[in-house]
């Protein structure tokens, strides 16, 4: 039995009619949302178009990806299709670097195939930390917290940072990598496309009215573009980073919905 079932069932005994709302995350044969398996990375993809345009970068962009589970690969086979180069990834068994770039596509089916990415044709393999540190454009850190520290921010040469993760940077190792000038989107922003496509479900499931993938897409993107352009924007304005610029945004919201609201006695 799946996980939403378990809570769909009992809830349908006491309602008698669907109630696809009542939880996210379901397969579309039973009220999903299409887009939903990939929008985290999608959300990280779009972070980073945004990204690439307020760095003024022009032109293919090297990426290199820590993880390749739903996440990173996602993210890397939407940048390779947009023309970007993957040129390193790594999962829990290493890593795989190529300074030309790699299908990641079919990097995904070696690993489907032998269990690990290592060993794909036309790249070598490489210490599984060490993605976090090649020569690349956007490092999209995509596995476990705490990867990025002190210890390796510095050798870092990544401009731009797309946190795939939840918390794969420390607090230290952000205070070195905002010094050297690293545009780093942090976590609460670059992989909120789950969460954002969940409530899109929410509401095709409120409604019982489901929207196609390309709908979907179009809503997550704009989205993703109108936090970060505000976030981003607040950080200039302030002289701080993304990460500090995002909290700033969330608490001002509530600070400002409390104050109209007025609290209660």
């Amino acid at each position: 039995m799946l996980d939403c079932e378990r809570i769909i069932d009992p809830f349908l005994e006491f309602r008698h009619h669907p109630a696809f709302g009542i939880v996210t995350g379901k397969p579309i044969e039973v009220g999903g949302s299409c887009g939903r398996t990939e929008a985290t990375g999608r959300g990280c993809v779009f972070s980073t178009l945004r990204a690439l345009e307020k760095k003024d970068f022009k032109g293919t962009a090297r990426v290199a990806v820590q993880g390749y589970g739903n996440v990173g690969w996602i993210a890397a086979k939407l940048l390779h299709q947009l023309g970007h180069k993957i040129v390193a990834a790594s999962d829990s068994r290493g890593a795989i670097y190529n300074g030309d770039g790699f299908d990641p596509v079919a990097a995904r089916s070696h690993k489907d195939s032998t269990g690990s990415i290592v060993g794909y044709k036309e790249t070598e393999e490489i210490p599984e930390t060490a993605v976090l540190e090649v020569d690349c454009d956007v490092l999209i850190p995509a596995a476990l917290e705490q990867q990025i520290t002190a210890d390796n921010a510095p050798n870092i040469r990544a401009k731009i940072i797309i946190e795939g993760a939840n918390g794969p940077t420390t607090p230290e190792a952000d205070a070195i990598l905002t010094e050297n000038g690293v545009l780093l989107v942090p976590d609460i922003l670059a992989n909120a496309g789950g969460v954002v496509v969940s409530y899109f479900e929410w509401i095709q499931g409120c409604q019982a009215y489901f929207w196609e993938e390309c709908e979907v897409n179009e809503k997550l993107k704009k989205i993703i573009d109108t936090a970060f352009d505000a976030t981003h924007s607040l950080a200039q304005e302030k002289k701080t980073n993304m990460r500090m610029a995002a909290y700033m945004l969330a608490v001002q919201r509530v600070a400002d919905a409390i104050r109209i609201r007025g609290i209660y006695p």
